[in-house]
């Protein structure tokens, strides 16, 4: 090629990449790495608990002991859900129960009943007294065995005999029940191997008290029987249930039971 015919041809093409560098944006600054924010990535964390997946629902049990009770006042004290004394022994209903029963659920509470239970009476038998007494609805509590006397009966029949009371009830509602009891009377009468069956533990400390036995956890912790509350003469039974929504919910009897 003819050098003479380039000069114009580079003089051209310097003019052009001049003008060219005269227009190009500036340089970014250097990302700060303290306020930059982190990439993101395509992998799941583990589902945490919060304080948002945990409950605390104050209750009280009731049984003709406390009279006439004013409902509304009691669930506008802040309490969630009530025990209502259905039964005792062979053929003993408490005279309070239907209208306890009736009353807790038009005042919008969560509603359970339990039996108080002796084990010098036949098994059976104290089954067929609260089966026969208590119908449950969608949105009730399970059935609950109250444990607390001996009546001086060995050991092991007090296990054999509260285990056929439960394998009956258990049968008639589709639901397991609740084992009501306190710390002492577990560790002097109960073998292990009930703790299929949820806790609710009566235990009088300030402490927050470990489940006994074979037990990993209570669902329900009695903390006092000396509650004062609106709507009731006296002093009452003072309980809570503590811990995640879902074993609050998996608790209750559900739809179609």
């Amino acid at each position: 090629m003819n050098p003479d015919r380039l000069i114009p041809i580079f003089l051209a093409v310097s003019l052009l990449m001049l003008s060219a560098c005269g227009n190009a944006p500036e340089t970014a600054s250097p990302v700060d790495s303290s306020t930059a924010t982190p990439p993101t990535t395509s992998q799941n964390t583990p589902l945490e608990a919060t304080a948002s997946d945990t409950v605390r629902y104050h209750g009280i049990d009731v049984s003709h002991h406390q009279g006439d009770v004013d409902w509304h006042a009691v669930k506008a004290s802040g309490v969630t859900f009530v025990y209502a004394k259905a039964t005792e022994g062979n053929d003993y209903l408490d005279p309070k129960f239907a209208e306890n029963w009736e009353g807790i659920k038009a005042a919008g509470l969560v509603r359970g009943a339990y039996h108080f239970f002796h084990p010098n009476d036949s098994a059976e038998t104290q089954a067929r007294n609260f089966i026969a007494t208590v119908k449950l609805e969608p949105g009730d509590l399970p059935p609950v065995l109250d444990i607390e006397v001996s009546d001086g009966v060995s050991r092991e029949n007090i296990d054999r005999e509260i285990q056929r009371w439960l394998e009956m009830v258990s049968e008639a509602y589709g639901i397991r029940p609740i084992i009501y009891s306190d710390l002492s009377f577990i560790e002097e009468n109960l073998h292990s191997g009930f703790s299929i069956y949820p806790l609710w533990l009566a235990e009088y400390t300030d402490s927050i008290p470990s489940a006994p036995g074979d037990w990993k956890e209570w669902v329900f912790w009695q903390q006092s029987d000396q509650d004062v509350l609106e709507g009731i003469v006296g002093t009452v039974d003072r309980s809570v249930h503590h811990g995640p929504e879902g074993r609050w919910k998996s608790l209750l009897v559900p739809v179609g039971q």
